[in-house]
């Protein structure tokens, strides 16, 4: 059922119609007499998700008993984010989930419908799992709260990809995001309908229609006038064309066509948001379809501080590397640790470059030259790049240096996905 929809690339969506958008769907819902909000973490901060998760709480009041944010493998949030993101949500509210130890299993996808939708590259089953604290009957309503944005793992972010990753568990987690790799990337980002989508919709009809989830979905964008962040779509329903329409509205409006391919790309990492590779290697997904060959994607990261979030995901990655597919594939066949991690193997395979582009990390004192080439990056440190290329002095697109060399610059590689249309495969 879809209850609301609304959006266009230049529509802008004010905090105070949001609230009352909200109000009125709530309303029609009727009275209920516990709620839990599952809206996204931190890294998801321009997402409008705090906002809406405080409106949540000043409608439904006690009746808002938990707040659970969908951390999938990240680290907790600590109060000061909490603080930050939601307002005067009460912190007393919030639950960590913990994705290898708080799951229950409520089905297995069948391998023969993953060898399906792949085109016959794994046949593997997947344990659909959530964290155990949606099976509580006694919970009429769930509100799952989010941001639609081209994603590489999944092609569109958010919808049961909030559920089945951010408050679920690891065999689904691992074998998703290895099915994403398997299959393509260039495949399957701006997509809303993907071999992962296909099996997430799987066990959202077949193993979760019972669980009472309600979709806030919102389309996000920059203004170009003010330079802010503003509401371009809110859609709310319970299912798959609820997110088919926001997902429509993400790829008219974080979807970047280049008219030419990059040469050297510049991507800035808020140190508010981007503390790892794991997340920050946005700036490699999203960018990677843009990029010409032999161009140089230079990440700056001055809050870098490890690999993975996860201790033994960061471990897996200092072990092997962003040393492209035949590597890691082959080193995945010979390594127990990489098959029980297959989000791992994954994600190594996402972060390389395949050598057909440079990537060179620019972190801050937060690591070393050895730690960065070590993963297969070429290194410079934060300082000395910025003062090639000062941010501040920077817009987002293209530029022209004093020297005249141009290049391209995104100040948050969370927010689009950037392509040259000759490598945007169908």
């Amino acid at each position: 059922m879809l209850y609301f929809e609304r959006g266009s690339k230049t529509d802008v969506i004010t905090p105070e119609e949001t609230r009352a958008i909200l109000n009125e769907v709530f309303d029609r819902m009727g009275p209920k007499k516990r709620v839990m909000a599952i809206p996204p973490d931190f890294t998801r901060l321009n997402s409008y998700a705090g906002p809406i998760t405080e409106m949540i709480y000043d409608y439904y009041g006690e009746a808002l008993t938990d707040v659970m944010p969908a951390l999938g493998t990240h680290t907790a949030m600590p109060e000061s984010q909490i603080r930050t993101m939601f307002g005067h949500t009460p912190v007393e509210l919030f639950r960590e989930h913990d994705w290898r130890n708080d799951v229950r299993t409520i089905g297995t996808v069948p391998g023969e419908f993953v060898s399906k939708v792949t085109e016959g590259r794994l046949d593997f089953e997947l344990q659909a799992q959530v964290n155990k604290m949606l099976l509580d009957p006694s919970f009429d309503l769930i509100l799952s709260v989010g941001q639609v944005v081209p994603h590489e793992v999944i092609g569109m972010a958010n919808y049961t990809k909030n559920i089945f990753v951010g408050v679920g568990g690891s065999d689904f987690i691992n074998k998703s995001h290895f099915i994403g790799a398997a299959y393509g990337m260039e495949r399957i980002m701006g997509r809303a309908k993907s071999p992962v989508r296909d099996v997430f919709e799987y066990a959202k009809v077949n193993f979760a229609s019972q669980l009472p989830i309600v979709y806030i979905l919102t389309v996000r964008a920059k203004d170009d006038a003010t330079g802010q962040m503003v509401t371009r779509g809110l859609f709310i329903g319970d299912d798959f064309e609820c997110f088919q329409k926001a997902a429509d509205l993400s790829l008219e409006t974080n979807f970047i066509m280049l008219d030419r391919e990059i040469k050297k790309c510049i991507v800035y990492l808020d140190p508010e948001e981007f503390k790892s590779t794991w997340l920050g290697n946005k700036s490699v997904y999203r960018t990677r379809m843009a990029l010409a060959d032999d161009a140089q994607l230079i990440v700056l990261a001055p809050a870098l501080r490890e690999f993975g979030e996860d201790k033994t995901i960061d471990g897996l990655i200092r072990r092997y590397g962003y040393k492209g597919t035949p590597h890691t594939l082959e080193a995945t066949d010979a390594n127990k640790e990489l098959q029980d991690n297959l989000g791992a193997t994954a994600h190594l395979i996402h972060g390389s470059s395949e050598g057909r582009f440079r990537i060179t990390y620019c972190p801050g004192d937060g690591m070393s030259k050895e730690e960065i080439e070590s993963v297969g990056y070429e290194y410079c440190h934060y300082d000395d790049m910025v003062a090639r290329y000062p941010v501040e002095n920077l817009k987002d697109g293209w530029n022209v240096m004093p020297d005249g060399e141009e290049i391209y610059y995104i100040s948050n590689p969370a927010l689009g996905l950037w392509a040259y249309p000759e490598r945007f495969k169908d």
